[in-house]
């Protein structure tokens, strides 16, 4: 098994959905298949997701679906010639009344509400900030604006608003349907658009809960962080998500390109102190789309999301639509272990002042500690919810963390924990037959071998959910 601990998050499209080339794409290094929403009908996910673990199966390991919503569709209408050019100081106005195909003097629009959402003086970014326009006046549904930066405009491109403030809800009717789809085939995760505030996810969470209830599945939750008013609430946000993602695209737009690098480290450090996952995306490895090799800039922008200490690194349409998918996943895989072998272990400084209010998660420290310490072969934690785990992957250690579960839906889930090698083990109601089952897991599996030392953690009685106890130092026979 690989010894990195940062995990790979693959966008599947055109360029990834060949079964034989998923396969080696998992093998080589991807941990969690992203399906995007925005493109496609509800079969081609339900047939996407059954790719996807046939190919795990054949590959022999278990990856994580995650299901990321559309959102709101804050876009454009299209061009009767599919693109105009726009030129500084042009007159363009972006009307919501309006039926026919845009041209050179103005365009539809997708998103109804922008008359409501903005006045005079405000800045508008198209095009992922690729265009910028200053609004001159509102009348009616129609917004008049003056061109400040020009360029290509074409069919359906994003607008933002400079700083945020843009009404459209978080959830739309189509998230809504596609909530359902992707219960359907029990996404491990589900990805959020454009939450503001904690009562978005809180939403979103209700609807996914409805939908995976026959099934008897809850999927993880995941915040995309895009919109300028979002940072204001994020400690809430990520108290009511599992994990967030750091969107840098529209992000950027909303709150300037130079803020960014800043907040992302803001973000990774928040999510680790409260124990959530974090998801670092956008343009990490762009320019291999059409290039077989990274920039150097992009090199060092994956190392940096892993010296942050992000859970994932995200490819987008890179793997999606990228001439490169497959060699994109091994350069990234061999960025992210370069830079995890010379990040530093600060446990004690972690620990210094800390106070555990439950028992399983001071046993899951006292593991990590001790291995450290020790200078142990492996952590062991036999897990129902994946808690455990989840706990020990929020530090750094150099110490792989072996994740033993009875439950198919927990190994996928913690397939995008930091650190964390999930495996599926039936763990015994006895303790002592858990124990030398694991350890022989192990041994077969070539982890550890005669001599080693490896801590275990389990709890008493076998199998209670939280129920985390017991941690024991092991010497292989």
């Amino acid at each position: 098994m690989p010894r990195r601990a940062t995990k790979i998050v693959a966008t599947l499209g055109p360029a990834s959905s060949d079964p034989q080339l998923l396969e080696q794409m998992i093998r080589a290094g991807v941990n969690v298949v992203r399906l995007n929403f925005s493109h496609g009908k509800a079969q081609d996910h339900i047939d996407r997701a059954r790719l996807v673990r046939e190919a795990a199966q054949r590959a022999g390991r278990e990856v994580a679906i995650m299901a990321d919503l559309q959102g709101p569709k804050i876009r454009v209408g299209k061009f009767a010639q599919g693109k105009v050019m726009l030129e500084p100081g042009q007159h363009f106005v972006l009307d919501a009344s309006r039926t026919e195909l845009g041209d050179d003097t103005g365009v539809g629009l997708d998103y109804k509400e922008l008359p409501r959402d903005v006045r005079a003086g405000d800045t508008l970014l198209l095009n992922d900030g690729l265009i910028v326009m200053q609004v001159r006046e509102v009348r009616g549904e129609q917004v008049h604006a003056v061109v400040q930066l020009g360029g290509e405009l074409s069919n359906n491109k994003g607008i933002n608003k400079k700083g945020g403030g843009l009404t459209a809800p978080a959830l739309t009717a189509k998230d809504m349907d596609d909530i359902r789809t992707a219960m359907g085939f029990q996404a491990d995760y589900v990805a959020v658009s454009f939450p503001k505030t904690a009562t978005d996810m809180e939403m979103a969470r209700q609807l996914c809960n409805v939908a995976a209830a026959e099934y008897r599945h809850k999927p993880g939750l995941i915040a995309k962080i895009e919109r300028a008013e979002a940072i204001p609430h994020l400690e809430a946000i990520l108290a009511a998500s599992d994990g967030i993602m750091v969107a840098r695209g529209d992000l950027a737009v909303e709150v300037g390109n130079a803020a960014v690098p800043a907040l992302q480290k803001r973000m990774i450090r928040m999510a680790r102190q409260m124990d959530r996952v974090v998801i670092t995306a956008t343009q990490m490895m762009e320019s291999m789309i059409t290039n077989p090799v990274p920039t150097r800039a992009e090199v060092s922008d994956v190392a940096n999301a892993v010296l942050d200490g992000t859970d994932a690194v995200m490819l987008s349409a890179e793997t999606a639509a990228g001439k490169y998918p497959l060699e994109t996943v091994v350069e990234m895989a061999n960025i992210c272990q370069a830079a995890e072998d010379a990040e530093g272990v600060e446990l004690d400084a972690d620990f210094t002042g800390q106070t555990f209010g439950r028992i399983d998660q001071s046993i899951a420290m006292g593991a990590l500690f001790t291995a450290h310490h020790l200078g142990a072969k492996a952590i062991v934690a036999l897990t129902d919810s994946g808690s455990t785990a989840l706990w020990m992957s929020r530090h750094r250690i150099h110490v792989p963390i072996y994740a033993l579960t009875p439950k198919l839906v927990t190994q996928r889930k913690m397939a995008l924990y930091r650190n964390v090698r999930p495996l599926l083990m039936d763990t015994s109601a006895d303790r002592d037959t858990a124990l030398a089952d694991a350890e022989a897991h192990l041994k077969r599996r070539g982890i550890v071998t005669s001599g080693d030392v490896y801590a275990i953690t389990c709890g008493e009685p076998m199998g209670a959910p939280g129920g985390t106890n017991m941690l024991k130092i092991c010497r292989v026979d």
